[in-house]
């Protein structure tokens, strides 16, 4: 019954290594407890806003509410779908996949973290190759992209691992300070030279026709 009102919550990407799955509210609570766990050294700051600089329990708690919050505001015209990265059904991190207008710009960004205890295995890349088969096999994308700070090592070395374009930069505040966030795009043509056959996608159909991505249904056309 939920899937059917919501099908978005039936929505799962398979690899054969990792699974992405739609963050319901028992998977919010896992992720909440992995994030105070530790996502990264304190002595840096990977995201754009410091949410993991809050001490617990309201660390959780925020990380729920934005959960909540983007899934309340979840619209044809503005999503920010998070999901569940799980590695032999353990929940090992999150991938979220956002967009604007998709219907007419047909564009997403990606973005994610990976719990402390789990990264160095090569996870970020297998979800980041996930989620970018999800955008342009399952939503029928023609770009999606992606940022980083400079000094993201981790995170840049997955970007460049794919046929992504840097296409510029930006000074953004960093804890209060100002500092350089690089920014990249993939095409669906450049994707298509990497892309795999062992994703498998479920309940994609259903949620094609939630947020209206098929080309047909709002008249956008392809670039």
């Amino acid at each position: 019954m939920v899937s059917t009102i919501w099908p978005l919550a039936g929505l799962e990407v398979r690899t054969p290594s990792v699974t992405l799955r739609y963050v319901t509210d028992d998977l919010g609570f896992a992720l909440a407890e992995l994030a105070a766990q530790g996502v990264h050294d304190s002595a840096t700051m990977p995201f754009t806003r410091p949410w993991t600089d809050v001490a617990a329990p309201e660390l959780q708690r925020n990380t729920l509410r934005y959960y909540w919050r983007s899934r309340a505001e979840t619209t044809v015209d503005h999503w920010d779908l998070h999901f569940a990265v799980l590695v032999s059904a353990v929940v090992v991190g999150m991938c979220s996949i956002a967009s604007d207008r998709f219907p007419v710009l047909r564009s997403a960004e990606t973005g994610s973290w990976i719990g402390r205890a789990y990264q160095g295995r090569g996870i970020g890349r297998e979800v980041r190759q996930a989620a970018l088969h999800m955008i342009f096999r399952g939503l029928d994308a023609d770009h999606a992209t992606t940022g980083a700070w400079h000094d993201n090592v981790a995170s840049l070395a997955v970007t460049r691992s794919l046929p992504y374009l840097q296409t510029g930069t930006s000074v953004q505040p960093r804890r209060g300070s100002p500092d350089r966030m690089l920014h990249f795009a993939i095409s669906r043509a450049d994707w298509q030279r990497v892309a795999r056959d062992d994703i498998e996608l479920v309940g994609i159909d259903a949620v094609r026709a939630q947020l209206e991505t098929r080309r047909s249904v709002r008249g956008a056309s392809s670039t």
